[in-house]
């Protein structure tokens, strides 16, 4: 019952005109935080963290800091009231809500340590006042079939809400008003995606006709099967994309989910997904999430449906999203609320896996058991889709038991016949000038290696009209200017000798009559085979993707292994494209690896368990989970469209906005190439990880950034 003689005050609006009571706050963030964890019936567990959560605002000394006093740890006392009332899924997710998820910790640690553990021995101020007010229920500890990995992802998914629904309603007090948030009801994108597609059911060719098979499938099959685990095998060319979400829907819709989540490997290609989508379904219907969208949040600056946008990216309150897997694997393993927000908002979802055979090898066990969490107990479907299966079902088999694996399009290996379009040589080793002889014999030809240098170096002997070279050493804005050129010189039948890294092997709609691969990993070598013959005009027999090896020159150690596997399956079968042998590749090449390289950090057994003597360790986790673990630093070039963005930065005024604009103008430097750039006096610091080309010669935008730095001018003369 609320004491109506001593409130205590949560927060005090900007004005300082309007009061939010302790009681008030509490109440609001116990009733969001229990919506939000009905989808998978934790809303008991969820309503209780939401009581306790600031129970320690009740406190003298809190009081005392609304009125500018010193900084008062609130959090803590409701976390050693869930841990008393044996709670610790509660107790972990009230104890983080502000600092983030701490490790657990051991029973020798000190009241002055950051654990859960320690910090159930710490003395807290006296908030008891909060006994005359709050009444809480009797909640029983929800326990989920599993190992330790299920609680700890459950403790996860509990924070979110608590964190979510605690943001939400300090935003709408001290707003005070509701901020524009959700979207459209998936009910009503299904239609225009029907619409959209409609005119494509009176195909004319065999092709289209395939096509148009594939996508029937896909939205009989998301209408009819039951929520769950699922594969999407389609070839190159199969218009997976559009099919995948055609499933995605109809499955919405079908089993009433609240929205789709599409999940991509790579930034580079996560801009033309999101476009599509948008196209068909309206901007202000998808969510384009990932490093490089991030906007900076000024509310008078953007329309009601950009607000919107820009607010969802906090928890993903949208009916479509767009993100990349380092976006989504990171936050489900991350500990920080404002990563943590949107994890409750998966539940009950379609998850599309673009791509799945990109999935991180040293990070393999923790991704295949957070996706089967998410299907098993939380009311996910989930969706691998790729033209190359990466083999996972006995990994789903051992981290998510009783979890089959359905394909939606039936008889895959008719589909690949029917999809071959290329034909696939390997031709063993070739000198470069060997290489390049053969690339100049033709009009049109990609040909990917594995190295920048490499690239340049054949870029640079090649005749001079029609040549490209496509690496990470170019800038964002350029490697996007270059593909419309190339793409269409393609279509115009003119010269065209594109010399490339693997960045274009994954998602860019280029169609080459013919193509070389540089000695790769299985995936990568049809990645390439995809840009060849694309539109199947012409027959597979002329379409020829040569393999090789350049003399002198090993495969680069990260990929070694992967060469390895290749190289067995190019012994073993006559036609390396064949789903088999996809799969015997997958399953060699992590047999190769060894089981302890798909858990390289311990994420999975430390959450399982304990990690370094601490149970669920989930600071140390979060800091340990990075895809992304690259020592190359962002050089921003000089460019005649940038120069006032960077004359911000020289001028420190270093905003969001800014990194985000300037984001297309960036190239990663490694640290030996950094290091020449230095030695050259051709860079200056802005901070610790962002540099500026000084010397705007050693910048070609056909070619990218020089790698010789001493020889650089006379090399783009």
């Amino acid at each position: 019952m609320k004491d109506e003689k001593a409130p205590r005050l949560a927060h005090i609006s900007p004005d300082g005109m309007r009061r939010q009571t302790v009681w008030e706050h509490l109440e609001n963030t116990a009733q969001r935080a229990a919506e939000f964890a009905r989808p998978f019936g934790g809303e008991s567990q969820a309503r209780l963290a939401g009581l306790l959560h600031d129970i320690g605002k009740y406190s003298e000394e809190f009081q005392q800091r609304l009125a500018g006093g010193e900084k008062v740890d609130h959090s803590t006392a409701g976390a050693k009231e869930a841990y008393a009332m044996r709670q610790p899924e509660v107790a972990f997710a009230v104890a983080g809500h502000h600092g983030g998820l701490p490790d657990g910790g051991a029973k020798t640690d000190l009241a002055d340590d950051g654990t859960l553990l320690g910090r159930m021995r710490r003395t807290v101020p006296d908030c008891s006042a909060w006994k005359s007010e709050i009444t809480l229920p009797a909640v029983q500890r929800r326990r989920l079939p599993g190992d330790g990995f299920t609680t700890s992802f459950f403790t996860r998914m509990l924070y979110s809400c608590l964190v979510d629904a605690d943001y939400l309603d300090t935003e709408e007090f001290m707003n005070g008003r509701p901020a524009p948030r959700g979207g459209t009801d998936l009910r009503q994108l299904l239609p225009r995606l029907q619409a959209y597609v409609e005119k494509w059911w009176d195909a004319k060719t065999e092709l289209n006709q395939k096509r148009c098979e594939i996508l029937r499938a896909c939205f009989i099959q998301g209408e009819s099967q039951a929520p769950g685990l699922f594969t999407l095998t389609v070839p190159t060319g199969g218009g997976k994309t559009v099919s995948s979400l055609a499933f995605a829907l109809a499955h919405a819709v079908a089993c009433g989910k609240s929205r789709v989540v599409y999940v991509i490997p790579y930034t580079s290609i996560i801009d033309q997904t999101a476009e599509v989508f948008s196209a068909i379904l309206g901007p202000e219907n998808v969510l384009e999430h990932h490093s490089g969208s991030d906007a900076l949040l000024q509310e008078n600056r953007l329309d009601a449906d950009a607000y919107r946008k820009v607010l969802a990216t906090e928890n993903w309150d949208a009916p479509v999203i767009v993100t990349t897997a380092v976006q989504f694997f990171e936050s489900l393993f991350a500990n920080r609320s404002s990563r943590c927000r949107k994890l409750h908002n998966l539940a009950n979802s379609v998850l599309i896996f673009d791509e799945a055979q990109t999935l991180p090898l040293p990070y393999l066990r923790p991704c295949v058991a957070a996706i089967g969490q998410l299907v098993q107990h939380y009311g996910a479907s989930a969706v691998l889709c790729t033209a190359t299966q990466p083999a996972l079902g006995p990994l789903f088999s051992e981290l998510a038991s009783g979890l089959p694996l359905r394909e939606i399009v039936s008889d895959t290996k008719a589909l690949y016949h029917f999809f071959k379009r290329v034909t696939l040589r390997n031709a063993g080793v070739l000198k470069e000038d060997e290489l390049v002889c053969r690339l100049c014999a033709v009009e049109q030809a990609l040909c990917v290696v594995n190295r920048r240098a490499a690239a340049q170096r054949l870029y640079a002997a090649l005749p001079e009209e029609g040549r490209y070279c496509l690496t990470t050493l170019l800038c964002a804005a350029d490697r996007k200017r270059l593909l419309k050129e190339i793409r269409a010189r393609l279509e115009a039948g003119e010269p065209c000798r594109v010399v490339s890294t693997s960045l274009i092997e994954a998602g860019v709609d280029l169609d080459f009559p013919q193509a070389w691969r540089e000695e790769a990993g299985l995936d990568s070598v049809l990645q390439t085979a995809g840009r060849c013959n694309r539109e199947g005009k012409r027959s597979a027999q002329e379409s020829v993707v040569t393999v090789f090896r350049l003399e002198g020159q090993e495969p680069p150690a990260m990929i070694r292994q992967n060469v390895d596997a290749a190289r067995s399956v190019w012994q073993n079968f006559e036609d390396v494209a064949l789903p088999e042998a996809i799969e015997a590749y997958f399953v060699l090449y992590r047999s190769i690896k060894g089981d302890d390289a798909l858990d390289r950090k311990k994420i999975l057994s430390g959450l399982n368990g304990t990690m370094e003597g601490r149970i669920f360790p989930f600071a140390t986790a979060a800091q340990r989970f990075r895809l992304i673990e690259s020592p190359a630093v962002t050089v921003y070039v000089p460019l005649p469209e940038n120069a006032a963005l960077l004359d911000a930065l020289r001028n420190g005024q270093c905003s969001r906005e800014t990194y985000r604009r300037l984001g297309q103008y960036g190239v990663s430097v490694y640290p030996d190439h950094l290091a020449k750039l230095l030695a050259a006096g051709a860079v200056e610091q802005v901070d610790g990880e962002t540099w500026l080309l000084t010397d705007a010669a050693l910048y070609n935008r056909d070619m990218g950034l020089a790698l010789d730095v001493e020889t650089g001018k006379g090399f783009f003369v």
